[in-house]
């Protein structure tokens, strides 16, 4: 019994120092966020002197804070929505149709998975040359999707597939048609699922650095990322200003992170008991 309390106890002590250790970096940039830059360089682990929204006030004077924030919302939110419908469907349909090339279509998502979509980047940028889209949200939003339907396929197929089959027959019996035992039935079971897609899309499109960078260089049309990179001289860089920008455009994550973490957290452990 004393052995197994040790045992607990020294889980949950590396529990809190794993807790400790991801936070802390956290904690720097927020109070960091308050400091001047002189402060930053003498004193980058201490407190602030005084607390103060200066720097924030100043960043938004400084550069279009908001425009690079209302970019990030509209193209992340954006690829998600067409993410999660695109790649619902598709996986309903590869899980519970059974036709000559399933498995070819199923291997065709897995894909995406194996080749890494930066490497088609010449083609990916005449294309949008072509379609007009360059210096578009649009490039960045259908690239997201593209990019985010074969992981989102993999997930939600192995989902759908674990759900047990009387309940679509039961469904029929009541009349319903196949959309109405995807969207009634099938979808609401899957939430943990479409919630663990939602953080993981979201997350890729809101931090992505590279696809900003090739396809827009109108200055009001640049995310989060890109924009940042106007903080950033020759010489030096104003950390505090800095500070205060990575902090507000962490906000946007975590909240999307607090509303699915439910979501996330079954589907992570789905499958483990049963």
């Amino acid at each position: 019994m004393n052995t197994r309390i040790g045992a607990r106890s020294l889980q949950y002590l590396l529990a809190y120092l794993f807790v400790l250790l991801s936070i802390y970096p956290i904690w720097l940039m927020i109070v960091n966020s308050f400091k001047t830059t002189a402060e930053i360089y003498m004193d980058p682990l201490g407190l602030p002197a005084t607390f103060s929204f200066t720097n924030y006030r100043k960043l938004w004077e400084t550069v279009p804070f908001a425009d690079y924030l209302t970019n990030s919302i509209l193209v992340s939110v954006a690829s998600v929505i067409l993410t999660l419908i695109f790649a619902s469907l598709a996986a309903f349909y590869l899980a519970r149709f059974s036709f000559r090339w399933n498995g070819f279509l199923y291997f065709f998502f897995l894909l995406g998975l194996m080749i890494p979509i930066k490497l088609g980047i010449v083609p990916l940028f005449l294309l949008m040359k072509e379609l007009g889209l360059l210096n578009s949200l649009w490039s960045l939003i259908l690239l997201y999707t593209g990019s985010g339907i074969p992981l989102s396929v993999f997930i939600l197929t192995g989902f759908l597939r674990t759900l047990p089959i009387e309940l679509e027959e039961a469904a029929r019996i009541d009349g319903c048609n196949h959309f109405q035992v995807f969207w009634r039935i099938l979808l609401p079971l899957v939430r943990p699922a479409l919630g663990t897609v939602m953080i993981i899309n979201f997350i890729s499109a809101w931090n992505d650095f590279f696809f900003p960078l090739i396809f827009i260089q109108k200055d009001a049309l640049k995310t989060i990322p890109i924009g940042m990179l106007s903080l950033f001289g020759e010489y030096e860089a104003d950390w505090s200003l800095l500070f205060a920008g990575l902090t507000l455009s962490a906000l946007p994550m975590i909240i999307v992170f607090l509303l699915a973490s439910k979501q996330f957290m079954e589907g992570l452990t789905a499958g483990a008991v049963k």
